[in-house]
């Protein structure tokens, strides 16, 4: 069985490669991957499952098919996608997992996430994620106008930027004891997650035993994807068609 992980695509009306790559990667993995996981950013920013633009038909209906010919497909919500919901799943076939959650593999446990819990040095950037995923928040959020909505996701896109444009790479990327912390907490040795957008296989030892941690790339000039299947892991780079 071959297990496949990926995140960060960002997809947006303003880099139409990255909807056309994930479409063509869609339609070729039917024949290799037995499961999807979508950890999350799968949109540069997603307003609700009203939002009417017809850009985002295609993959959706991508998605649709995939999950139709018969390969479980789960999705993690991200930090810029976090207003998916269930009309989303329903038109797309997928199932949407909480952030952390732990799946087997092999008969091992291994935990999934998106990755910017672990981000705990940048004290600003947690205030926001634990308002935004309020669901007080949300609702009242959802009541807004679709105008209104693609404001404030354009508006708090360059409030990020701002924000990190002179931060430390160390403080937003991921804090390595609460990684730590997160290994012993849930008796697992293996985690993947994505946000940072620094692909890499992080080594350890915690107590003299080893731990691996499985970081994928965002999609910005190219694929990241991780490939599980009874052989192990294999993080891949997927080359613009």
């Amino acid at each position: 069985m071959m297990i496949t992980f990926i995140s960060d695509l960002h997809i947006s009306e303003s880099q139409p490669e990255i909807a056309r790559q994930f479409i063509d990667f869609l339609e070729n993995s039917t024949k290799e991957t037995d499961v999807l996981y979508i950890l999350g950013d799968l949109f540069e920013y997603w307003i609700g499952d009203d939002d009417p633009n017809p850009y985002y038909k295609e993959t959706l209906l991508a998605l649709d098919n995939y999950t139709s010919s018969g390969i479980p497909t789960y999705f993690m919500h991200g930090n810029r996608d976090f207003l998916i919901g269930d009309i989303f799943a329903k038109k797309t076939g997928i199932k949407i997992l909480k952030d952390p959650s732990i799946i087997k593999i092999n008969d091992e446990k291994i935990m999934i996430s998106h990755g910017d819990i672990f981000c705990t040095d940048d004290r600003e950037y947690q205030i926001t994620r634990k308002l935004t995923r309020d669901p007080e928040w949300q609702n009242m959020m959802l009541r807004k106008s679709i105008a209104e909505r693609i404001n404030f996701a354009q508006e708090s896109r360059d409030k990020s930027k701002d924000h990190t444009k002179y931060l430390d790479e160390n403080i937003t990327d991921v804090n390595q004891d609460e990684i730590n912390k997160t290994f012993q907490k849930n008796n697992i040795t293996k985690l993947i997650h994505g946000h940072t957008h620094k692909p890499a296989i992080h080594d350890t030892l915690i107590n003299d035993i080893p731990h691996q941690r499985f970081v994928l790339g965002d999609w910005y000039e190219q694929g990241s994807i991780l490939n599980w299947d009874q052989s192990g892991p294999n993080l891949v780079t997927l080359n613009r068609p």
